[in-house]
């Protein structure tokens, strides 16, 4: 079961942390998904995305949302890291060379 990554909006923001962008996406046309981080990941071998979560008490977090499937994960991945290569101008590997 394919779905379908639409609307991605990008926020770059001066990296703070491996945090470069804010991003949100549209998906399958039934639900926005929004305030996710994207972040390069600590070995410089790609890019990772956080999911927004809600702090409970002083040392736990629960999950306001996430997806369920690997398959989904990776789709939202690509189409983020698409869309902030296209705006930013360029990629993660070009970068780091």
């Amino acid at each position: 079961m394919n779905s379908e990554i639409s609307e991605v909006t990008i926020i770059p923001i001066k990296p703070n942390k491996g945090l470069v962008a804010i991003a949100s996406c549209v998906v399958d046309k039934k639900i926005y998904i929004g305030s996710l981080g994207l972040y390069t990941k600590k070995d410089g071998s790609g890019y990772r995305i956080t999911y927004p979560n809600k702090k409970v008490g002083e040392k736990s977090a629960i999950n306001i949302y996430h997806p369920i499937t690997k398959e989904l994960g990776d789709a939202i991945l690509d189409e983020v890291v698409k869309k902030y290569e296209e705006i930013v101008g360029v990629s993660l590997e070009i970068v780091s060379e």
